[in-house]
């Protein structure tokens, strides 16, 4: 058998990794001993040569190696059933609902770079890195173990996975269905288009935020941008809400969240408009138009640190904007998913758009993303969803 190749972190970079995050970048290396091959499981240790990790590395990529285990184990079929199966538990222990969420979150489940989503009896998969895509075929052999789904597809249509040195891809893996489907959250039933629907075709990171919205939503006027495909519109129509104006630019989300409406028969209650959501909350200011309550769950403005600064003027705008357009004692619901994007400055952000906007704001909820989206202290990078919910005056 081939000696495993060793990947030497050098003196005063492995502090970071030691404690507990999974990536190895490029500039903390010393050295790399042994031969390998882009895909490789590697050993990674400190300028002492003590053992830090074991993981998958690609030289392409700056992070160079992904931590699967701590351990010196065998990286096998019994391995990735292990990871996966305790993903699934996780699951079952913590949802309501666990046919249908994010069965794993790459590293967050150990499983660096993976992710599948769960739609009831369909599995979506994602491999985002070489490490994990050499894996492939035996994940997907397991995961038909585990949950003899009706259908696998493969979302793999993403960029990042041409910085791995690999092609993008989509398509059927098991099963010829139909890729409009049906999926629930909070004992709602939702579309979800798992075919052209941006990333594995649902959100199911704000299924527990969703629900903060029964206290204050009964027989309101409520504002709904960035909408998508209607899932906050639809939540606070079946709370009670007297009329939602769902926006979005995207015109495919936009038909989904009307057949949405009428799946749980809030048509009459739901209108939803095709629009840049920047250009209607100027309109809608200017016009002094005002809700009961706003909602803004905008797509990540940056997914870079250097484009912070844009970022950040981008959602003190709509906040600004949000703030005016509620009327006194009702609610800004706003949110950002932006990993870049800290709790410390979103909060700052927002504060300054009161403070210009002449509004008081009172925090009510200050959350993060659902727990099947679960966060590890140790790799901040997995914490990147900002949801609050202000009353304003």
């Amino acid at each position: 058998m081939t000696e495993m190749a060793k990947v030497i972190i050098r003196k005063g970079a492995q502090h970071r990794i030691e404690g507990g995050h999974p990536w190895v970048y490029q500039t903390e290396l010393d050295r790399i001993e042994g031969e390998f091959q882009p895909g490789d499981i590697v050993d990674v240790y400190n300028f002492r040569r003590r053992f830090i990790g074991r993981g998958y590395i690609n030289p392409r990529s700056q992070i160079i190696v992904r931590i699967l285990t701590r351990e010196q184990e065998p990286i096998d079929r019994e391995f990735f059933r292990r990871r996966l199966e305790k993903a699934w538990q996780y699951r079952q222990r913590f949802l309501a609902e666990p046919d249908y969420c994010r069965l794993v979150f790459g590293e967050a489940d150990f499983l660096p770079a993976l992710i599948v989503d769960k739609f009831g009896p369909y599995l979506v998969i994602q491999t985002l890195a070489l490490g994990i895509d050499v894996h492939k075929d035996l994940i997907i052999s397991l995961l038909d173990e585990m949950f003899s789904p009706a259908g696998i597809y493969e979302r793999n249509d993403v960029p990042v996975r041409e910085l791995e040195g690999m092609e993008q891809q989509k398509g059927y893996i098991k099963g010829h269905f139909p890729t409009l489907i049906q999926v629930r959250e909070n004992d709602i039933p939702f579309y979800a288009d798992i075919e052209g629907g941006q990333k594995t075709g649902f959100f199911y990171d704000q299924r527990e935020n969703r629900t903060t919205l029964r206290p204050f939503v009964k027989g309101a006027e409520v504002l709904d941008c960035f909408c998508h495909t209607g899932s906050f519109s639809i939540h606070a129509a079946l709370y009670g809400a007297k009329s939602v104006t769902g926006v979005d630019i995207s015109a495919e989300a936009v038909a989904l969240a009307r057949k949405n409406a009428v799946l749980n028969g809030v048509e009459d209650r739901c209108t939803f408009q095709e629009a840049n959501a920047f250009d209607i909350l100027r309109t809608l200011s200017d016009a002094k138009k005002t809700y009961d309550v706003v909602i803004l769950d905008p797509p990540a403005f940056t997914k870079s640190r250097s484009n912070i600064e844009g970022a950040a003027r981008g959602y003190k705008e709509i906040n600004l904007r949000g703030l005016k357009l509620v009327r006194p004692g009702g609610y800004l619901v706003t949110c950002s998913c932006s990993y870049h994007m800290d709790e410390e400055l979103f909060l700052a952000i927002v504060l300054d758009a009161a403070r210009d906007a002449r509004r008081t704001i009172r925090q009510i909820e200050h959350r993060t993303q659902g727990k099947d989206h679960p966060i590890l202290p140790a790799a901040p990078e997995t914490h990147y969803l900002k949801y609050l919910v202000l009353e304003v005056q």
